[in-house]
């Protein structure tokens, strides 16, 4: 079976190579956008199993990004994980709103980051998933 592909749209090159080691020491492949009007582009190429998402990105924020993968059906069943520097008030709900699954804060423990995107992605939970994300309660 194939690994994973898990879209990583963030403009910091270092969050970028830092997501990337993690999620490769993991069995998954990423690939990548550094900005609003390439991540469509990139997401309809590369056809990601996962999307992570920034918000503060350069061309649109990442709520245009959401709502541009949510007007085309082959992008909107793919499950968005927004990982963001930005203050969870008020940002979490209109992320979830607009369509994404997960809102973590900026910076995330990677056993939290690995539990949410197992979850997201329908794998077998690992040992302390549940407790690295506060039971779930993080998902709409």
């Amino acid at each position: 079976m194939a690994n994973k592909k898990i879209l990583l749209v963030d403009d910091d090159p270092d969050v970028r190579l830092a997501m990337h080691v993690r999620l490769k020491a993991n069995g998954y492949d990423t690939c990548f956008a550094s900005d609003a009007l390439t991540s469509v582009s990139e997401a309809r190429k590369e056809r990601p199993d996962l999307i992570i998402l920034d918000l503060g990105l350069p061309g649109g924020d990442g709520f245009v990004v959401i709502e541009r993968f949510m007007r085309q059906p082959a992008l909107a069943v793919i499950p968005i994980i927004v990982v963001s520097a930005r203050d969870v008030s008020g940002n979490r709900e209109r992320a979830i709103k607009a369509g994404a699954k997960v809102y973590l804060q900026k910076p995330v423990q990677n056993s939290e980051l690995l539990a949410v995107i197992r979850k997201a992605l329908g794998e077998p939970e690992q040992p302390g998933d549940c407790e690295a994300t506060g039971n779930w309660k993080l998902f709409a």
